[in-house]
């Protein structure tokens, strides 16, 4: 059956709960019983995959909904059918669901799928709803759309006309533009901007029924030339394009500007909380304005701003992902390397990683920008509660135990993660011939250096101490094998298992190893601010990713997507969608230590 949603939820996921000034609104609200229930929304624009920062806005939205027991819609804003796309529609859907999944699923808004606003009457006055369905339905559900408010939407704009607060305008967007002025400078007046009502709704007619071209006309609100705010100087509320439309089809050839479109939206809906990013604040009151103009007889919504998202070492536009993209600079919109939330899922991160993020970082009304390291350190401490340890070479040097028997093979007990008793133990295969990380080994090692050297000892995780006796190299001088003897009483239990070296390093046995293509991902740019000044690609890092062949345990050839892994020593990975049964595809999601902040010291 469907759910209401009128019950707050249980407080999980984040530390805490969160607390900032749009929540101390809603409190405000909620005491004053301004409203029945909470509704917010989540309304992003099909033309691109959601990033990160749209990742922020959802856990506010969805937050605030879960903590007051109100609801969230998930709205597309698709008035603009030149750039939107069915293919972003599906992933925003599948990103959003993701991301809220066990946290705030019960609070996401849809509606019965083909379902448009309903007529009613309130107060004596003529209205349109759309109300949401909640959790599970018997019925197929689908987010809400701004284009399934066409009819209603083209119904308000003739109201402004009626009203003498809108008009047919035949200037061009350039000359719009011009007439507009500046911040210091007032707008100059349409020319048309005194057409008679009777006029203006017969031009806005024959728009609707495409008599005029692209361009050629548009409806702007009658307000003020003069205003300090330029938003507010006769704004455009409709444009002509003969374009089809990816949901509403080929049945309108003019559409609702997002100014207009966005608080009408809201409306219908019955959002009372109508958060939006800070760029926004400046159109806050062309949004009262529109709502209180048409003499609405539900109560109105408000708009409310936050900062945006600006975050280190990557840029958030989606026009300059979509360059990304289309350049070939990256594989595509769920690159590994890109800030879409398709990108970090593919990664590896996971949903709680960015809720606690998001939770970290908190809502302000100061732009700034945040560093990744925060991003990075989130995803590190969600991993090392969760990840499965496992042993891989990314980078093998061969090892062979002279003093160990041929042919003879050890299951050795190793721990599935030492954060999570309750994840167990596993066996790992140990035998004559190993494999260990190459810059586990140097024949001249630097001072303070721990791992093994010629004549040196390290103990193997798991399993012995062995020394290196023998450096074995190729015709090029390349070390390629190590011969080394254990000391075959000190693993556990045996009589030496307490003697001490300062070393540890994992290994693989050779017999037993799995290859597997392991995709090192790193930051994508080199700066912090890419896009600050000129050309951003010229600042893409060119070790962003490097593909090896690496030896990994057995067990990992059962890796599933789901689960999230600790190459021991190494960093945390995740399988790929590119994985078959036959070849198994890692990519890393984060190194166990923030490399960059070392570089960063030792340059300072």
């Amino acid at each position: 059956m469907a759910n209401k949603a009128s019950e707050p939820a249980a407080a999980t996921g984040a530390p805490n709960t969160p607390s900032d000034f749009v929540r101390d609104i809603v409190i405000a609200h909620v005491a004053e019983k301004r409203y029945p229930r909470i509704h917010t929304r989540f309304p992003p624009e099909p033309n691109g995959y959601l990033h990160i920062g749209h990742a922020k806005s959802i856990c506010l939205n969805f937050g605030i909904a879960r903590e007051f027991g109100g609801v969230c819609n998930l709205r597309m804003d698709d008035t603009n059918p030149t750039k939107e796309d069915v293919e972003y529609v599906d992933s925003i859907i599948e990103d959003v669901k993701w991301l809220i999944r066990g946290w705030a699923d019960d609070r996401l808004g849809l509606k019965p799928k083909g379902k448009f606003p309903v007529a009613q009457t309130v107060n004596g006055k003529n209205d349109f709803y759309l109300g949401p369905v909640t959790g599970a339905s018997e019925v197929p559900l689908e987010p809400f759309y701004a284009s399934d408010y066409f009819d209603q939407t083209y119904e308000y704009a003739v109201q402004l006309i009626k009203k003498g607060v809108a008009y047919v305008d035949d200037l061009s967007a350039e000359d719009t533009d011009k007439y507009r002025g500046a911040p210091d400078r007032p707008g100059q007046e349409s020319p048309f901007r005194n057409r008679s009502i009777e006029e203006n709704l017969d031009l806005f007619v024959r728009m609707k029924n495409g008599e005029f071209p692209d361009g050629a006309r548009t409806l702007r609100a009658k307000i003020d030339m003069t205003s300090p705010n330029v938003w507010m100087r006769d704004p455009v509320l409709y444009r002509i394009r003969h374009a089809e439309h990816h949901h509403a089809g080929a049945k309108w050839v003019i559409y609702p500007m997002y100014d207009f479109a966005h608080c009408l939206s809201d409306y219908l809906e019955g959002i009372t909380h109508s958060i939006c990013t800070l760029e926004f604040e400046v159109h806050r009151p062309l949004y009262d304005w529109i709502l209180e103009q048409l003499d609405l007889p539900r109560p109105l919504p408000h708009q409310y701003e936050f900062a945006r998202l600006s975050l280190g070492y990557t840029v958030m536009s989606k026009r300059k992902l979509m360059q990304l993209v289309n350049e070939n600079l990256v594989s595509g919109w769920d690159d590994p390397r890109m800030p879409t939330i398709s990108g970090l899922r593919r990664r590896g991160v996971t949903p709680e990683a960015l809720r606690d993020f998001a939770y970290n970082i908190g809502i302000t009304k100061y732009n700034g920008i945040t560093d990744v390291s925060v991003l990075e350190y989130c995803i590190r401490e969600d991993l090392n509660r969760r990840a499965l340890r496992r042993l891989a070479v990314l980078r093998p040097l061969k090892v062979v135990i002279t003093n160990y028997p041929e042919g003879q093979v050890e299951e050795l007990e190793a721990v599935n993660n030492p954060e999570d008793p309750g994840a167990g133990k596993r066996k790992v295969p140990f035998s004559r011939e190993l494999y260990i990380e190459r810059e586990d080994f140097m024949e001249a090692p630097p001072p303070k250096y721990f791992r093994l050297r010629p004549g040196g000892e390290v103990r193997l995780k798991y399993a012995y101490i062995i020394k290196c006796d023998e450096v074995i190299k190729d015709a090029a001088g390349q070390v390629v094998e190590l011969r080394c003897t254990a000391d075959l009483g000190s693993k556990t239990g045996g009589p030496t298992a307490a003697r001490k070296v300062k070393g540890t390093v994992h290994w693989v046995s050779a017999a037993h190893a799995m290859d597997a293509e392991v995709r090192l991902y790193d930051r994508l740019f080199t700066v912090p601010v890419p896009d600050a000044s000129g050309d951003f690609k010229q600042h893409l890092n060119p070790h962003s990713l490097e593909v090896v062949t690496a030896k990994c345990e057995p067990g990992l050839k059962d890796a599933r997507p789901e689960l999230r892994y600790q190459f021991e020593r190494l960093g945390y990975f995740t399988l790929d969608q590119d994985s078959t049964p036959d070849r198994r595809v890692f990519n890393r999601t984060i190194a166990l230590k923030d490399t960059w902040a070392k570089e960063a010291r030792k340059s300072a």
